[in-house]
């Protein structure tokens, strides 16, 4: 959704473009978030005052104090998110895998209800001038379309989403303004006692923490956008739109307060005067398809990353235009759009949506809690200070979660459902490569060169490709997988000028953009490592060819055809890329959960990219060879006769 990555400088561009990038989800919760709470018993001073009290202590303690002042300092070379995050703490201990791709399993789900609630809860505000009508084709409608739209990028319309937000911030804070004269006393809910009183008191506290949660929901967007934003433009723009969301939230409160309403109605339209309601639902559609771009986005740069992480199967990411950071997933649109839509047909009206939203953000901030507090230890922070943090903020989010569990049989049934789906296609996938990675073989590369460069002059062996590259896995120079040796002398010899091994490391930082050149057997065997970062696209091909321009510019590697004619004219010989695909074959030596993985993991290799593609491989140029993962070994309990 972002026009390019900004300066992460302090500035009014930036701020601006914070406003339109990071606080759509959060900005949006005065539309569903007080409606939500009045709707928990009757409505008296207790429970708005109460409500008023936990809302201002969750932005403060939740979204200030945890996100925009500790988390924020959590940045991988100015990127952050859940993943980021991970990546800079994967290396303090193997479980943190697990956290990591919980959380970006319920980023996703949220990805799929944050998009039906904030529209349906704009457009439901057209009830009021037509008593009755059904909202639910004109959401699907809009939903459809924002979908729809993905694929030609974001980048016209992400100037405008600054100004726009801006507008909204402006007139929530305004509207909510005009209400307090009603009833000057509402700021007493600042007093925490208030919440705490109505948590001990209410009968349905449970469902009135669930729905105080939601007020805060967008706080995650704060992290994952930072790169796009950076840290100092968020957290001075946090000012501006905490203070517009307190002051419209406080005045529904006074309104709520001085008003002879009933529970029934939205207060945050109700608190309008008549005459500017169509402005203000109009405004209000403009935020929710906003907030729900910003959703959108955050997904793909999450798909992405969990690609190039290895917690996602390989998809087809595009680049609609040439500014950086925009993308899109065709794969993940479509499974967002289909679960969006699934929940906007389920529930059908955002009262009914607030009891499935909220549980799988609950999730992910319980995850970043934990994953903080490794990155805090890691950063020597002491001890009782990190784990101070940890507990503290367990506490506020299991309590949150306890709020949003008891709304399981109401909705939160199909959040659980959908992170559960999502984080057992993560697990699946990462745990096949691991277990494709302990039966891969590797030898020693020096016992091989004499051999590879008398068949690199073997004339008496065809010509297989002057130029040769195979994709190789092994992390260490002096080591070259058992397959890749067996496919270039006895699967069936293969001739080349040039062999060459390329290996791709993915490092913990998000752009890297490195790569070394060590000649094995100079002019023979030739292995070249790039360094990318985790948000780097992995166009092998591309990169493989620049680097081989590079070489010939220093004339350290000559690939001119050793054809006599075509060499005479000084024409380049041809490349051939060969991919060795790993075939899984039932044997004795994978235990019955391994079995369950990997029969998951063949299914889903059916739906994602091969390879060749995932690299970005010209395919005119490849060569794909099916070599078994576990070679098949003769038993000795196999009884044989042989007869004359």
């Amino acid at each position: 959704m972002n026009a390019g990555k900004v300066k992460q400088s302090l500035s009014a561009g930036g701020l601006l473009i914070a406003l339109g990038i990071i606080y759509g989800d959060i900005g949006t919760s005065p539309l569903y978030v007080f409606k939500a709470i009045v709707s928990q018993g009757v409505l008296d001073s207790a429970l708005i005052y109460g409500g008023l009290s936990c809302i201002f202590w969750t932005l403060t303690l939740q979204t200030t104090l945890k996100y925009v002042i500790i988390t924020l300092r959590a940045d991988n070379k100015g990127e952050g998110g859940i993943l980021s995050l991970y990546s800079l703490v994967r290396k303090q201990g193997k479980w943190v895998v697990f956290p990591a791709i919980l959380g970006g399993a319920a980023l996703l789900a949220d990805g799929m209800i944050t998009p039906a609630i904030t529209i349906s809860s704009a457009v439901e505000g057209l009830d009021i001038f037509y008593p009755g009508l059904q909202t639910m084709p004109i959401v699907l409608a809009i939903v459809g379309c924002l979908f729809m739209l993905q694929r030609f990028g974001t980048a016209v319309i992400g100037r405008i989403f600054g100004p726009v937000m801006l507008l909204w911030f402006s007139m929530m804070a305004f509207v909510g303004l005009t209400q307090l004269w009603h009833a000057p006393g509402i700021f007493r809910a600042i007093n925490p006692w208030y919440a705490i009183q109505l948590i001990i008191e209410h009968p349905n506290a449970l469902f009135i923490i669930g729905a105080v949660f939601l007020c805060t929901t967008g706080a995650e967007a704060l992290y994952s956008d930072m790169g796009h934003c950076g840290r100092r433009n968020i957290r001075i723009s946090w000012i501006f739109v905490k203070l517009c969301l307190l002051l419209n939230y406080f005045g529904q409160g006074a309104w709520l307060l001085s008003s002879e309403a009933s529970s029934s109605g939205n207060p945050f339209y109700q608190i309008m005067p008549p005459w500017f309601l169509p402005f203000g639902i109009s405004i209000a559609t403009a935020a929710a398809i906003i907030a729900s771009q910003a959703m959108i986005t955050g997904a793909f740069t999450l798909v992405s990353e969990a690609v190039r992480l290895n917690v996602w199967p390989k998809v087809r990411i595009v680049h609609p235009n040439m500014l950086k950071g925009q993308l899109y997933v065709p794969s993940a649109n479509w499974i967002l759009l289909i679960g969006c839509i699934l929940v906007i047909l389920i529930f059908g009206e955002s009262a009914k949506m607030e009891a499935a939203y909220g549980l799988a953000i609950n999730l992910s901030f319980i995850v970043t809690t934990v994953l903080m507090t490794v990155f805090l230890l890691h950063k020597r922070i002491p001890a009782y200070l990190s784990y101070a943090f940890l507990l503290f903020y367990l506490a506020i989010e299991i309590s949150f979660l306890f709020g949003n569990v008891s709304k399981f049989s109401h909705g939160g049934w199909l959040t659980v459902l959908i992170t559960a789906l999502l984080f057992s296609v993560m697990l699946c996938w990462w745990w096949a490569r691991k277990i494709k990675n302990r039966h891969t073989r590797f030898v020693e590369i020096k016992d091989y060169y004499n051999v590879l460069a008398e068949l690199g002059s073997d004339k008496s062996v065809p010509l297989y490709a002057s130029q040769l590259v195979y994709l190789t896995s092994a992390n260490f120079e002096s080591e070259i997988e058992e397959k890749i040796i067996y496919s270039i002398l006895r699967k069936k010899p293969k001739r080349a000028d040039i062999y060459w091994l390329v290996h791709v490391d993915v490092t913990d930082a998000p752009y890297t953009g490195e790569y070394k050149v060590t000649h094995l057997v100079p002019g023979k065997l030739i292995r070249i490592d790039f360094r990318l970062g985790f948000r780097d696209e992995q166009r092998i091909s591309l990169l493989f060819r620049r680097v081989v321009q590079d070489l010939i510019a220093n004339h350290e590697v000559d690939i001119r055809s050793n054809f006599d004619t075509l060499r005479k004219r000084n024409m380049d010989g041809d490349f051939r890329f060969v991919v060795l695909e790993k075939v899984i074959s039932n044997s004795a030596s994978f235990s019955f959960a391994e079995r369950i993985v990997l029969d998951i993991y063949s299914v889903l290799r059916k739906f994602s990219l091969s390879d060749e593609k995932g690299f970005g491989l010209d395919s005119s140029f490849v060569t794909v060879e099916r070599v078994p993962l576990i070679a098949p070994t003769v038993s000795r309990s196999i009884k044989l006769k042989r007869v004359k």
